[in-house]
């Protein structure tokens, strides 16, 4: 069985499968959606401090969650040490997580431009000082989620700084920020890491099913994996790595049925905690039709299609088209 039980601070899930922080993605019916599935602890989307601390109605909304999405963590994103401190006592009191993590690891240009995300990684000094704050200041534990450094070493080198400074976890990407999200992730890479520190280390980049799951733990001897881009649309990419992981089987599912499944779930989730109108429908429903059949031409009709059950109609149409 290699589905193992992972703690972050005070917080022991019941296994180690995490849902990566995702600008435009992770909202709250996502991640109860994925929660459903087997996700063992879900980050909201990437919090800009600046804007929260400025009360941004869109950012504030980013945090909320509720008693099924539970445990959960907060990601902020900033560079001055004050600020994300801030910050970060409106998260601990106002959506009291189980986590706070800090983002020192997103190559956009919009972000690093603004010297934050993986630009924080070539400021050793200005690292030690943002986390130190955070973990001498909050009751919450946090944790810090960063890429690979062109060097080894130096990459070794902000790992050790970033524990030392007393976090309780560490998230690594498994590719450097000039590679964006291209090529392979470099699963050695995360593996020194892993071998350097004490606190958990969890492996991020290039798990898409079972079997890159099973060997992103086997080569990085890891404590947990954080999955992103691969559950956008499928949320059910959990179940089927949690089950694989503990009886070595795969499960058989006929996919379209499940997407259009899970689909008309997120519809109902958003209406629930009234996300609607704060997300791009189209965008995430693009999405959740990718591999059905006749997916492009499903596609270019929802780009004319404004409603959740539209577009679930048509999806419905389009898996019975294939039978």
């Amino acid at each position: 069985m290699k589905l193992k039980k992972l703690k972050i601070g005070r917080t022991e899930l019941p296994g180690n499968l995490l849902l990566a922080p995702m600008a435009d993605v992770t909202n709250l019916a996502f991640r109860l959606l994925c929660r459903q599935d087997g996700a063992d602890l879900t980050y909201t989307e990437m919090i800009s401090a600046d804007a929260l601390l400025n009360e941004s109605r869109k950012s504030f909304i980013k945090g909320l969650s509720s008693s099924e999405d539970r445990p959960f963590g907060v990601q902020l994103v900033g560079n001055c040490p004050e600020k994300l401190r801030k910050a970060a006592f409106f998260v601990e009191e106002e959506y009291r997580p189980e986590v706070i993590d800090i983002n020192m690891g997103c190559p956009a240009r919009c972000i690093t431009g603004a010297g934050c995300g993986s630009a924080l990684l070539n400021s050793p000094e200005l690292v030690r000082e943002i986390i130190s704050e955070l973990t001498d200041a909050l009751n919450t534990p946090v944790s810090a989620k960063i890429r690979l450094l062109g060097r080894e070493e130096k990459t070794l080198e902000i790992a050790r700084l970033i524990e030392k400074a007393g976090v309780s976890a560490l998230t690594v990407h498994g590719r450097t920020a000039a590679q964006m999200y291209s090529g392979n992730a470099n699963l050695m890479g995360i593996k020194a890491v892993k071998n350097e520190l004490s606190i958990p280390v969890i492996a991020n980049g290039d798990i898409r099913d079972e079997e890159s799951a099973e060997r992103t733990l086997e080569l990085t001897c890891c404590d947990g994996l954080m999955i992103g881009r691969a559950s956008m649309g499928n949320p059910f990419i959990f179940r089927r790595i949690r089950h694989y992981l503990k009886t070595g089987e795969k499960l058989e599912v006929e996919r379209q049925a499940r997407q259009l499944e899970d689909f008309e779930k997120y519809i109902s989730l958003l209406e629930e905690h009234n996300l609607l109108s704060s997300i791009n429908l189209r965008m995430h429903a693009h999405w959740f039709t990718k591999g059905l059949h006749g997916s492009r031409h499903v596609r270019e009709k929802i780009n004319g299609l404004k409603d959740g059950k539209s577009i679930t109609e048509l999806m419905r149409s389009s898996c019975q088209e294939k039978y």
